[in-house]
């Protein structure tokens, strides 16, 4: 059944862009703003290593989940149900579903309401826990309306503005190459770096994007007869897409290691807009302070839809939006976001524990994603090749190997 939140939340994209566009507007959030600046600032640049790779993953995996939806004519959540129906691991595979989408997009809410607020707070110096119940409010106004393309077109036009000013401050700051270029290319861990970097990686590789695009390409690619040409514009969107988001936060990463690292300057809620001072001047405050709203505005809205339109595909439910079932779901994520922003969360520690939950939960919807695109009953000849599964076998292995070193320092 077509839901009514494929026609308001996903709608086609104009020109050569597609679905690609809209999973870089879903991840450049105020979680990417605060976790690269936070990198930037504590390590200099001994972490891009980490976002590097966060970008090679993020495009191989939404490859593969925009070549399962093109191929297949499912979502990611219905193809995981009907494959494995009837058996012990399906319930299982179902459980997992619903307890990562929906438990890692609760604690993403939490810092996108956060990071709406805290630009809301920025411009108009009321407390933020004000900002937070009316950003909340606004979210669940305008998933009950069902009107989000036009805001959200407003909404991702402002974030790509704020994404052209970090671009532009890169060029400015000009950073030392050798330090660039040795962050990039030799990874470290320097010593109290292991949760921010598993954070840049969550903030990256969103697991609910997973879900989104493997909808959202039939949508923008529904002439199932042309296949061939739908895959091979959709690996062309996803590339330049995915390019531009990583640009992006290497931008905003590098601006904040110029502006802050070495400087004995903490990074803090009141002046992580300092980064764009070479660029902005005083002006600064109150542009970053826009930015953070929209990037958090947007995403406020589309981590509840994006929770249950995955959770209500895993159970076989009704996706309308009509549907009560499908409205719990998106309302609980939302109130639970609302509540720990509301409580007094740090803002820059809801965001950043919001990201290291969706590093750690990474693996899982990576995992089943992989099973799904080697499936050749379902896939035919377009299952994964050898370098495909290589490739996504360690993006598994790293975010696994991560999350459970952090673990292990936690358990010590």
């Amino acid at each position: 059944m077509k839901s009514d939140f494929t026609s308001t939340a996903k709608p086609r994209s104009p020109g050569p862009f597609g679905p690609g566009l809209l999973v870089t507007a879903a991840f450049i959030g105020p979680g990417t703003v605060t976790t690269a600046s936070v990198a930037g600032a504590s390590f200099g640049y001994a972490l891009l290593w980490a976002l590097l790779f966060s970008i090679i993953a993020t495009a191989v995996l939404q490859e593969m989940s925009a070549r399962l939806g093109l191929v297949t004519r499912m979502g990611l959540a219905q193809a995981l149900r009907e494959t494995f129906a009837g058996h012990w691991y399906g319930t299982a595979a179902v459980i997992l579903v619903v307890a990562a989408v929906g438990i890692g997009n609760a604690a993403y809410e939490a810092g996108n309401i956060t990071g709406a607020a805290l630009g809301l707070q920025g411009l108009s110096g009321i407390d933020g826990w004000v900002w937070s119940l009316l950003v909340g409010a606004a979210s669940a106004a305008l998933l009950f309306s069902g009107r989000y393309k036009m805001i959200e077109g407003v909404l991702i036009l402002l974030v790509l503005l704020m994404s052209t000013v970090f671009l532009l401050t890169f060029i400015m700051v000009r950073p030392s190459l050798n330090e660039f270029f040795g962050g990039l290319l030799r990874p470290s861990l320097p010593e109290g770096s292991l949760l921010t970097a598993i954070a840049l990686i969550g903030t990256t590789v969103v697991p609910y994007n997973l879900f989104l695009h493997s909808s959202a390409v039939q949508e923008k690619w529904p002439d199932s007869e042309a296949l061939d040409d739908s895959l091979r514009a959709a690996r062309v969107d996803t590339g330049l897409s995915i390019g531009l988001g990583g640009l992006i936060t290497l931008a905003i990463l590098t601006t904040a290691a110029a502006a802050f690292f070495g400087s004995g300057m903490a990074i803090s809620a009141a002046n992580i807009a300092v980064q764009l001072e070479p660029l902005l001047g005083s002006a600064s405050r109150y542009f970053f302070a826009l930015g953070l709203f929209a990037a958090g505005l947007s995403s406020a809205v589309a981590a509840p839809l994006a929770a249950a339109y995955a959770v209500s595909g895993a159970m076989g439910w009704d996706t309308s939006l009509a549907s009560w079932k499908f409205r719990s779901i998106w309302l609980a994520v939302l109130l639970c976001g609302t509540f720990f922003a509301v409580i007094g969360t740090k803002p820059l520690a809801a965001i950043l524990f919001a990201q290291a939950a969706n590093g750690f939960l990474l693996p899982v919807c990576a995992i089943f994603l992989l099973l799904m695109v080697n499936r050749k009953a379902a896939m035919g000849e377009y299952c994964n090749r050898l370098w495909s599964n290589l490739l996504g076998a360690i993006v598994v292995l790293v975010t696994l190997g991560l999350g459970g070193l952090k673990l292990y320092q936690v358990l010590l």
